[in-house]
């Protein structure tokens, strides 16, 4: 759906556009429609794709089969990349890692901010470094619950009453997430979080509170945009909430004071910097009802990208249209591979 929404705003009188399709086997493909033989599963037309991995030159290559061998044929020159993945290998700096191997402009964080922001446990840490209020949390094993998930228990009550949330660790889209009013749902949840990672979050939940959201944007002066509600249609922001429902609602601009809305978004650039995010990141936090107390929740780093997600739709509220949110991307990505192409990597002796 994001991919979709940012191809109908490229303008192709600026760009060329090449789309590549990856399967969930992790197959790079590309060709005619490749978005729509993506969505009804038929790749059969589809050529097969061979992933950047050189620094030597711009070009993607694809595989064309014939009868008796195969061989390399020139796809396309390709100046910049834009990817459009959400969690492992598409949010975590795995892919962005070989970017860089390839020495491609890409638009995003690169391999540590994409890991950081990805990864809830140390993410958490950083941001305790750099004095931003976040909810109390431990961070548990898949060896410590299946060992003895009452002793992981005990030590989260530690931490205070309920409700509490178990989070994998290096998930995105709120897979995997259970919210836990009960011992017996911490339990559960427990179980659930280890089918999608060895290491688990167990975090203390914000009562009474504004789910709030600020987009920011750039590199090494980022900039961000105006607070956003949201309002979603179960009893937590799950996955089924912010992508099969639909009827989560968004209020824009949050009804916040104004020096809470300040404090948010001074926070998000905040830990924008913290990670050396670059490009773009969507920031969440809770805000007590009762006491206007900010807690900083996480930072993705590839947010929802559709025409009414949040991240652009927050860009359109403060002045910056969608179209033209994709243009000054790119204009980013362009800007930080010329930085980096500041850098030395080899000293002559």
């Amino acid at each position: 759906m994001s991919a979709r929404s940012v191809l109908n705003v490229l303008d192709p009188e600026k760009y060329e556009v090449t789309q590549v399709g990856i399967t969930l086997d992790g197959e790079w493909l590309s060709g005619e429609n490749v978005l729509e033989c993506m969505e009804k599963g038929d790749t059969r037309n589809l050529m097969r794709v061979i992933p950047p991995t050189e620094p030597s030159h711009s070009s993607l290559y694809i595989l064309r089969s014939a009868r008796a061998d195969e061989k390399l044929e020139t796809l396309a020159d390709i100046d910049l990349y834009f990817p459009m993945l959400h969690g492992p290998f598409g949010e975590d700096g795995t892919i962005q890692g070989m970017f860089e191997m390839a020495d491609v402009a890409y638009i995003g964080a690169g391999v540590l901010g994409s890991a950081v922001g990805m990864d809830k446990a140390v993410f958490k840490d950083v941001m305790r470094a750099n004095n931003i209020p976040i909810m109390d949390s431990i961070l548990v094993s898949r060896s410590e619950i299946e060992k003895d998930v009452n002793v992981v228990i005990e030590k989260a009550e530690k931490m205070g009453a309920y409700p509490m949330f178990t989070k994998p660790v290096n998930l995105g889209s709120s897979v995997g997430i259970s919210k836990c009013n009960s011992r017996s749902d911490l339990g559960e949840g427990l179980m659930e979080a280890i089918r999608y990672d060895r290491r688990v979050l167990i975090e203390r939940g914000a009562v009474n509170a504004h789910e709030i959201e600020v987009s920011v944007l750039g590199n090494e002066n980022p900039e961000a945009s105006v607070c956003g509600e949201v309002l979603p249609s179960r009893e937590f922001y799950s996955y089924e909430s912010k992508y099969i429902d639909g009827t989560s609602g968004l209020l824009i601009p949050a009804p916040l004071p104004a020096e809470v809305s300040d404090k948010v978004r001074e926070y998000a650039v905040q830990a924008y910097k913290a990670i050396d995010c670059a490009g773009m990141a969507r920031a969440d936090f809770f805000v007590e009802r009762d006491t206007h107390r900010v807690f900083l929740n996480e930072l993705n780093t590839i947010p929802g990208f559709t025409s009414i997600s949040m991240y652009p739709k927050l860009w359109e509220a403060s002045g910056l249209p969608y179209d033209k949110l994709v243009d000054r991307l790119i204009e980013l990505a362009l800007e930080r591979k010329a930085d980096r192409d500041r850098t030395e990597h080899r000293r002559s002796v």
